[in-house]
Order: structure tokens, then sequence, then C-alpha cells
């Protein structure tokens, strides 16, 4: 029995290389706005259902496709007015459905990252041939439509296989988005390439809140204040990310977004901040702390060799 993938070396909180963001910042802020698509009818999946009822799911299909109409422009153009530039979770397939949103965020500076091809297409029992297809058009898909080269990954509806990470690794990505073991970038074990993990958080990801825990809008803005906050302080210590994960089919519904507009405006007030895109951030990790924190896993006798899954391989 397998106990641990060796995804990454175990480094405590405490006691790392203190880590210094651009500016003296304490603290590393990115949103991560998911522009998806998911299809009608999809193909079915032996280990996941499409949608949680029977397909054809009119009811998921068309409130997702509220986002896509609705409320991406309405949370644009909030994010616009507290000059704050998404990380976009991208279904790259939306280049082709949707270029008029994709059109929107390029013209605002915002990155992109492969989320997939679409949301109702996942990783599972794919093959390595296909895996790397899904990767290799993501990077040309939204060069293409952007002129942007992508450098982060998030498997389609979090759906990774034991080859994803050594794959992206291998085609130039920088991080990847799809482990939540920390509230700092971190070494990610692959055979090739510098991929490190870039927190984006499951706590306050409004999929969680609002369609997991059915939280009041209210207290999910009061839950983004405490996440910052918290954050921000331990900051003064050594620099940590914030990032919070959006669907606009959910936060950008009438009722919500002013809410989240008074945690953005919170947030906002601070300048010890560095608001930045995921590239931004994983750029600057890997370039000041990839070798450092190397050093410091060897020097506490805590970097245990290998890549991931090689246990599985064998």
């Amino acid at each position: 029995m397998i106990s641990d993938p060796n995804l990454y070396d175990y480094n405590p909180y405490r006691d790392r290389p203190k880590i210094e963001w651009p500016g003296g910042k304490k603290l590393a802020f990115w949103i991560a706005p998911n522009i998806e698509f998911y299809e009608f009818d999809p193909p079915r999946n032996p280990k996941r259902p499409g949608w949680p009822r029977p397909a054809p799911d009119v009811t998921g299909y068309s409130q997702r496709d509220y986002g896509n109409r609705v409320g991406h422009w309405r949370l644009m153009e909030l994010m616009d007015r507290y000059g704050l530039k998404g990380s976009v979770s991208l279904n790259v397939a939306m280049c082709d459905h949707c270029p008029e949103i994709i059109e929107s965020c390029n013209e605002r500076g915002w990155e992109f990252f492969s989320h997939g091809i679409y949301n109702t297409r996942y990783s599972y029992e794919m093959s390595e041939d296909q895996e790397r297809a899904v990767i290799e058009d993501s990077i040309r898909t939204v060069e293409a439509a952007t002129g942007q080269r992508i450098r982060g990954y998030l498997a389609p509806a979090l759906t990774d296989t034991t080859r994803t990470l050594d794959l992206i690794a291998e085609h130039g990505f920088w991080y990847t988005c799809d482990l939540f073991q920390d509230d700092q970038p971190q070494r990610v074990k692959t055979k090739t390439g510098r991929l490190c993990s870039m927190p984006y958080s499951l706590e306050v990801n409004d999929v969680i809140t609002y369609g997991q825990l059915a939280m009041d809008p209210w207290r999910y803005g009061d839950v983004l204040k405490r996440q910052f906050d918290q954050l921000l302080e331990e900051g003064e210590t050594s620099g940590t990310v914030m990032c919070i994960p959006l669907h606009a089919y959910l936060v950008a519904q009438p009722h919500r977004l002013r809410p989240f507009e008074e945690a953005l405006k919170h947030i906002t007030a601070h300048d010890e901040v560095w608001f930045a895109t995921a590239k931004d951030i994983a750029g600057h990790w890997r370039e000041h702390y990839w070798d450092t924190t190397q050093d410091d896993l060897e020097k506490k006798g805590l970097a245990t060799g290998g890549t991931a899954f090689e246990a599985f391989e064998r």
C-alpha cells in the first residue's frame, strides 16, 4: 500500500527561508475567475458522470451558462473598479464558443491558464497521448486567441492522472493549481522542469462556499476578509499568497455581488499587498526561491528525492 505519492517534500511552515515579494509586500493576492464551458450532453466517463442529474441536465447547463451570458461581464466590471486583473482558469474551448469574453479579458491584460478543454471532459481514463494532446491543444489555442503562452494548469474539474504533473512540467508550465497543501508556493517533484504548486484555495472557492456549504453571501464576504487578515499578519514573517477562485454563475449573481465587493474593498485598502497574477507570483518564486528552498530541505534532512508516483509506476 502506497501512503504517500511523493508529490512534494514535507516542509513545516515555520523556519523556512523568508519569502520577500516585490516592493517588500507581505502578501501576494490573486483572483482566479474560472471561465468554463459545460457540455449539454458530454461523453460518458466511467469514473464520473458529467452532471449530478441524469443527462441532459437542462437546469445545470443553463445555470452555468448564466456565467458566460451575464456573470462574467458583471464580474469584469467590478474588478475594473478596484484595478484588479484576473488569472483566468480557462476551459480553452471558450476561445471558440465565447470569443467575446476572451477578447475582453485579454484587453484588460488578464492572464490565462489552462483548465482543460471542457469542464465535462475529465482526465480520468485518458491515455498519455490523449492527455498530452489536451495540454498541447491548450497551449496552441490560447496563444492563437490571445498571444499569451500559458504557464499554469488546473486539471479539468480537478481530475488528474499520475502523469499530469510530469506532463505539464515537460511542456514548460511554471505552476499547478491542483495541489492545496500550502499558503506559499512549493516545489513539485517532476521528472523535468521547475514546477511549483500555486496556492489556490478550496476553502474560499465559491463553488465550495456557495455550492457545498450553502453560505450566506455576507458570511462568504466575511470569510474572505478573515482569510486575508490572517495571511497578511503571517506575511510579516514571510510572504504569503491568497487566491480567490471564482465562478461567475455563482459570485456574480445580483444578490451576491455587493458582499463580494465589500471584501474587495477591504483587501484593496491595504498597501502591503502585491496585487498580481499567478504567472507573476510563480515567476518571482521560481527565480528567487527554487534553489533556496531545495537547499533548505537538504540542510534540514527533509529532501527525500525521487519523483511523484514512481511507486505506482513500479
